[in-house]
């Protein structure tokens, strides 16, 4: 290796590389304990947002907890 040229070191492992956007994550901290619509790529669920967490949100909907991917949410809505 000379001086100047970058050396590039690979973990010997995979490595988990998760995003988060800020910006959904600020907002959906904002409306925790309202009660909200859920668009999903599956389909929509309607519950009351317990938490809110970098890769996931948490929802109560008919006696039943859900955890959804906030990667796998399309749009959410306010009920109230």
């Amino acid at each position: 290796m000379t001086m100047n040229q970058p050396h590039y070191s690979y973990p010997s492992s995979p490595q988990l590389v998760a995003l988060v956007d800020p910006y959904v994550y600020q907002t959906l901290q904002s409306i925790v304990g309202r009660e909200v619509v859920v668009e999903t790529a599956r389909g929509s669920v309607q519950g009351v947002l317990r938490e809110v967490r970098p890769d996931h949100i948490i929802l109560s909907s008919n006696r039943t907890t859900l955890f959804i991917r906030i990667q796998q949410i399309v749009w959410i809505r306010l009920t109230n």
